[in-house]
């Protein structure tokens, strides 16, 4: 087997590693003593295609693979590792939207995910489970045309900051088929943020606590079918250990 990079691969790799040198190591330390996020960089990173990496060009994306986006988070992370990850978890967001999206939920999330106007996280984690999704307690009742999300999500990268929350919560019973996937705006009434975690480094993306009391979602707003939710949460799950792994070489180097 060929393991080789294409020229395309070494194009855009060469790409990601002179934007870490220049953009992200000069101001890495910076970044990390006032726990700032650094926005104008992601969008700069964005306008590269990085805001997008595996989301389809009709809305944006750069329509590459897995791999291509290992190979770009490895050399990201040589200039911050915390603002990779996050670029990285930002990216997992964007591309469950694309992949288990209507098309209305596409076309209205996906150029500004891919450009960055508006930044995505990801909340599975919560106080009592962890990231064991079967077990999550993110209640979601159905209210006619909508959800009424009820529970809390802990550890989330860009808690409080993002625009954009791809939540998984429980609509039916007990274990992982209970589970769904529903877009949340930070606008949405009910929708709350606890206190920024205090963290030893990584502190240029924010992290908190995602807490929903009576937050009404539209049902429009799902993606996939009702019950999808852990295989979707699976799936980005495992592009998301292929990003952070990646992100975890390049900071080794």
């Amino acid at each position: 087997m060929d393991f080789s990079l294409s020229e395309d691969q070494r194009a855009f790799r060469d790409m990601a590693s002179a934007f870490a040198r220049d953009e992200m190591e000069p101001y890495a330390r910076e970044w990390d003593e006032k726990a700032y996020f650094p926005e104008e960089t992601l969008r700069q990173a964005a306008s590269l295609g990085f805001g997008g990496i595996y989301v389809r060009e009709d809305v944006g994306g750069s329509s590459l693979t897995r791999t291509d986006a290992a190979i770009i988070f490895e050399e990201l992370a040589k200039g911050c590792t915390s603002t990779a990850a996050y670029i990285s978890i930002h990216n997992m967001g964007a591309w469950m939207i694309d992949t288990y999206g209507s098309q209305e939920l596409r076309q209205a999330y996906l150029p500004d995910l891919c450009s960055m106007t508006r930044f995505a996280s990801y909340c599975l984690t919560e106080p009592g489970s962890g990231s064991d999704a079967a077990s999550l307690r993110t209640s979601a009742r159905d209210d006619g045309d909508h959800y009424v999300l009820n529970g809390s999500k802990a550890f989330i990268s860009g808690g409080g900051v993002s625009d954009v929350y791809v939540t998984m919560v429980r609509t039916g019973g007990a274990g992982p088929k209970g589970i769904s996937c529903v877009v949340v705006d930070k606008d949405t009434p009910g929708l709350s943020f606890g206190a920024q975690e205090v963290k030893l480094g990584w502190k240029s993306q924010p992290t908190a606590q995602v807490n929903f009391q009576d937050c009404r979602v539209p049902k429009a707003n799902r993606l996939g079918a009702e019950g999808e939710g852990f295989k979707i949460a699976m799936a980005g799950l495992d592009g998301g250990r292929i990003n952070i792994g990646a992100c975890s070489l390049g900071a080794a180097q």
